[in-house]
């Protein structure tokens, strides 16, 4: 598979959040306001890039060596938490306000499931070194591009006047419903039209 078609796939066609519903939680946990929206989506993507590259080179030089790939999951686990403790310090440093505005959802990025998925989805499509880690930032691209839109839409449903009922979660579980619908055109066809 091209380059290109993994980044198209994994950024519309198979968006982990709009497509495959994976990180809901930090999708409208993170996505109230488009800073923190935007903080979220690059550590997010930070944290896939790396934890494919890793994960990759962890089952290809020990795991598989080894005869131990049964132990996949859990060391994928082990790493993508040692590397969201990693980008916790680092947004620490670099931006206070950022870090407290992500709160809790940033040390969630370790039990966020579209980290996991696209490390599993590189093993079981047997990416090798380059693919997984454009599998992973295009991944990451994707979740960005779906927070943000999000946070976009979230923050216009603030100056508009939203029934009681469906003020906060709510509206935005639906908002992200239809943005999803939305998402549904983009399929396999687009991308072979595209590139052939």
């Amino acid at each position: 598979m091209s380059y290109i078609a993994i980044f198209i796939t994994f950024v519309f066609i198979n968006n982990f959040i709009l497509t495959q519903f994976l990180g809901l939680c930090p999708f409208i946990g993170v996505s109230k306001n488009t800073e923190s929206a935007i903080g979220m989506g690059f550590a997010v993507t930070f944290v896939m890039a790396i934890a494919s590259i890793v994960t990759w080179m962890v089952n290809n030089f020990i795991l598989i060596p080894l005869d131990i790939q049964f132990l996949q999951t859990i060391t994928f686990i082990l790493v993508i938490a040692s590397l969201v403790q990693f980008v916790e310090m680092v947004v620490q440093k670099i931006s206070p306000q950022l870090y407290k505005a992500l709160g809790i959802f940033l040390p969630l990025i370790t039990t966020n499931c579209a980290v996991l998925g696209i490390a599993l989805i590189n093993v079981t499509k047997n990416y090798n070194a380059l693919e997984s880690f454009t599998a992973g930032i295009s991944a990451g691209l994707g979740f960005l591009l779906a927070i943000l839109l999000m946070s976009n839409i979230r923050e216009r449903l603030d100056l508009v006047k939203v029934p009681k009922p469906f003020q906060g979660v709510p509206i935005a579980f639906i908002s992200g419903g239809l943005m999803a619908l939305a998402f549904m055109a983009f399929d396999k066809a687009l991308l072979t039209n595209l590139l052939g």
